[in-house]
């Protein structure tokens, strides 16, 4: 018989999204059609150590703590050390003291980070430093799509329609914090003052009054140096998920869909993202003229396109009471629980859960390694 292909699932992270990777792996690792792929579950500790770790044992943590912290393993990991092979290399301690090494054959990695060193085209770099096929999109896109400020470029580079905004940096705001205001004053509030490469709603404040804004700004610090303060748009928020197209045909695109927040969500928060899935209602298809529902899906493949993407985005509109669609963002690794608003809108476009997982591993086998 030929032997399965063996996907290497990377979860956990350095990042403060670290929680959610396990969410989205413990999704990922029910679902995944074990008799199409073999299956190695390597946990990243918030420290940096890489160790094998069990499904069980991730289960285990998730009950007992829906925002749980991986500790670290017994059998730590490590990438290949020579371009052409396939083996992660895995060490525990011997009985004696000495040092007990094995390899493990991978034949592609799913990483499951969400943030900064995962999402960010920092591990994306290590795995084409190793030679190794990965999910996902590649190092530049990797990168432009986690810093929101490089990404508005690419979006406005691309003939994209991109809301009023300003980027304040460490030294702009240590050195000039009156002129730091008066900038993001001209945008009229209500503003938005967001870490430039975090996500989950991490360190995002709304600001409605110009005494709250220095509050907002240091709570945006603690996530990032660099943040992006944008002007309130009204408008209705609707996302798109993409997926590569197979060889040479072009990118997929869902259905649009729209999420409603119950009342007590003041936005699309940690918990109505990840937890509570009563916390938000989608509708899929959202309710929009013929011709916005054409134009979101057409200006999600031109986002994925303007940062040359590859497996998979999500990209989030507004949708404004004149008929205009506004790109907000992507998200080169949005989240992927059973309850994410990616694989929920690719269900409701006849692509389920399972079968979304398997075509993502199916894209990541035919890329090349090496520039592409």
């Amino acid at each position: 018989m030929t032997p399965r292909p063996c996907v290497a699932v990377l979860f956990g992270g350095r990042s403060s999204e670290h929680a959610i990777s396990l969410i989205t792996a413990r999704g990922v690792l029910r679902a995944i059609d074990r008799e199409k792929w073999d299956v190695v579950t390597v946990g990243i500790a918030t420290s940096g150590e890489w160790f094998l770790c069990p499904q069980e044992e991730l289960e285990r943590l998730l009950d007992e703590n829906p925002i749980a912290e991986l500790p670290v393993g017994e059998d730590l990991v490590s990438l290949p050390l020579k371009v052409g092979e396939n083996e992660l290399i895995v060490r525990q301690a011997g009985s004696c003291g000495e040092t007990v090494t094995r390899d493990r054959h991978i034949d592609v990695v799913l990483p499951l980070l969400h943030g900064p060193f995962g999402e960010d085209g920092t591990l994306q770099g290590l795995l084409e430093l190793a030679d190794l096929r990965y999910v996902g999109c590649g190092v530049t896109a990797s990168a432009v799509g986690m810093d929101k400020h490089f990404m508005k470029l690419a979006f406005e580079a691309a003939g994209m329609e991109v809301g009023p905004y300003t980027v304040v940096t460490d030294r702009q705001w240590a050195l000039d914090p009156v002129g730091v205001r008066e900038r993001i004053a001209a945008l009229g509030f209500p503003v938005f003052v967001k870490p430039a490469r975090a996500g989950s709603s991490f360190g995002i404040t709304k600001v409605d009054r110009p005494e709250e804004l220095d509050a907002a700004i240091e709570t945006a610090r603690e996530h990032d140096r660099k943040l992006v303060v944008e002007a309130g748009i009204v408008g209705r928020e609707i996302e798109c998920a993409v997926l590569q197209g197979r060889g040479t045909d072009p990118a997929r695109t869902s259905m649009p869909g729209e999420i409603e927040i119950v009342d007590e969500h003041a936005f699309y928060d940690f918990e109505a993202k990840y937890v509570s899935q009563a916390s938000a209602r989608l509708s899929c298809p959202a309710d929009l003229p013929q011709e916005a529902t054409d134009a979101i899906r057409a200006g999600a493949v031109t986002a994925f396109e303007a940062l040359d993407g590859e497996g998979l985005c999500r990209a989030d509109f507004f949708y404004t009471p004149d008929g205009r669609v506004v790109i907000n963002e992507v998200n080169t690794m949005p989240g992927f629980t059973p309850i994410s608003m990616y694989p929920r809108m690719w269900a409701a476009s006849g692509l389920d859960y399972a079968r979304l997982i398997d075509e993502l591993l199916g894209l990541a086998m035919e890329r090349p390694v090496g520039l592409r």
